[in-house]
């Protein structure tokens, strides 16, 4: 009878035990906490390790160059010189004709020399009282309506340019005088050549009788 009590016993316990540990494992679980794992404090950071740079090497392409241009005056190596006036011989062709009191004339230099030479440009174009006198009233203005180009004289050639006058009583104005002719001097020459020419020009320099054009081949 006694024995019968303690097993009852015994199993009564055991069941019990058994349904906690069943209530245990059928329990909600606890959620997971999200973590961010930090570097460890005092952990070096890795850095690049420096590298001395090498310059690049320098360039074996040669450097170009554009040929320089000649200066104003002078020609280029190699070839002919301006024309001087030492050089040349000066004369008019009043062949041009004229119009509304102007007469169009060619102004021819030739080359007198041994040598070639090149015209290039305007010549400077004043009316004079004489051979060796000063210039009367104002020069002349350069006419543009033909472009400036090389002049190339063989020894015998001539280079032309239009030189254009304007009647001196056309302008009310104009203090008249009389002139012996015109003095030229060549293009980038400081030099001069005569042509007796008399004619009529205007001592007052505000008053422009002349005008030439660029040297041309003829």
């Amino acid at each position: 009878m006694r024995s019968q009590k303690i097993s009852q016993g015994f199993a009564m316990t055991t069941a019990i035990a058994a349904s906690a540990l069943l209530l245990t494992a059928c329990g909600p679980s606890q959620p997971q906490s999200q973590t961010t794992t930090s570097p460890a404090t005092g952990q070096a950071s890795q850095s690049p390790t420096g590298t001395a740079s090498t310059p690049p090497p320098a360039s074996s392409a040669p450097a170009s160059s554009t040929p320089a241009s000649p200066a104003p005056g002078t020609t280029a190596a190699g070839e002919p010189g301006l024309c001087k006036a030492a050089g040349l011989t000066a004369a008019t062709d009043a062949s041009g004709g004229g119009a509304a009191g102007s007469v169009y004339m060619k102004l021819n230099l030739t080359n007198k020399g041994s040598d070639p030479c090149i015209l290039r440009g305007y010549a400077g174009v004043s009316l004079v009282a004489d051979a060796a006198g000063a210039p009367i009233g104002a020069p002349a203005t350069r006419d543009d309506s033909a472009g400036v180009v090389d002049v190339l004289l063989a020894p015998g050639q001539t280079g032309t340019a239009v030189l254009r006058y304007t009647q001196a009583r056309n302008y009310q104005g104009c203090m008249v005088v009389d002139a012996a002719g015109y003095r030229i001097y060549p293009p980038e020459d400081t030099d001069s050549l005569f042509i007796p020419k008399p004619t009529t020009a205007c001592s007052n320099a505000e008053i422009t009788l002349l005008s030439i054009g660029a040297f041309q081949p003829a």
